[in-house]
């Protein structure tokens, strides 16, 4: 079940770094460590699941204090968004359209 986005909120840098990376894994699944292998910060989690941008996916029965969590619509929604804003930004392209 996917919690709806709440509006108006927008997602932090930390928030939108974890969500971008799972925009490139299948079934949109976000990693349960950073880049440096460290485990990712159970409350930005939270606050990702909370705000509608992630939901848990399954259980892990090897780990069950690992919550695995995939990228909802809301959240794939926020991130083109943002994406396709940056590439206007460093295209020049100034336009209101």
């Amino acid at each position: 079940m996917t919690a709806s986005s709440q509006p108006g909120i927008q997602p932090d840098a930390s928030q939108l770094h974890w969500l971008s990376r799972g925009l490139s894994q299948p079934g949109g699944k976000l990693p349960l460590f950073d880049e440096d292998g460290q485990r990712v910060d159970q409350a930005l989690v939270k606050s990702c699941v909370a705000a509608g941008w992630a939901e848990r996916w399954f259980n892990n029965p090897l780990k069950p204090d690992w919550v695995v969590c995939r990228l909802t619509d809301a959240g794939r929604t926020i991130l083109v968004a943002r994406l396709e804003g940056a590439k206007k930004y460093h295209s020049g392209d100034t336009s209101q359209a």
